[in-house]
């Protein structure tokens, strides 16, 4: 089993920036994908960017230019660094990791608002 622990959410204002952070644990293939989804209320769960463990990333159109994934191997930790936010950022924003199966977080809330 995976567990995966995410962290660095809250509020901000638009314009400002926030560092999102998942620590995996547990069985881990040292070949995987990590990343992030995010689900705004009435809304689908979308993509927002992934990173393999080559370190290619992905990133949805919306998010592009502003927010940067990236990853730390030897912790097994994925970051999310999310700058000029907008408020059609605010979310919940769940962390992954795909290897045969997705495995995903709690979710931590991410508010952007004045």
């Amino acid at each position: 089993q995976v567990q995966l622990v995410e962290s660095g959410g809250g509020l901000v204002q638009p314009g400002g920036s926030l560092r999102l952070s998942c620590a995996a644990s547990g069985s881990i293939f040292s070949i995987n994908t990590m990343g992030w989804y995010r689900q705004a209320p009435g809304k689908e769960r979308e993509f927002v960017a992934s990173v393999s463990s080559g370190g290619s990333t992905y990133y949805a159109d919306s998010v592009k230019g502003r927010f940067t994934i990236s990853r730390d191997k030897a912790k097994n930790t994925v970051y999310l660094q999310m700058n000029s936010l907008k408020p059609e950022d605010t979310a919940v924003y769940y962390c992954y990791m795909f290897y045969r199966s997705y495995y995903w977080g709690q979710g931590t809330q991410v508010t952007v608002s004045s």
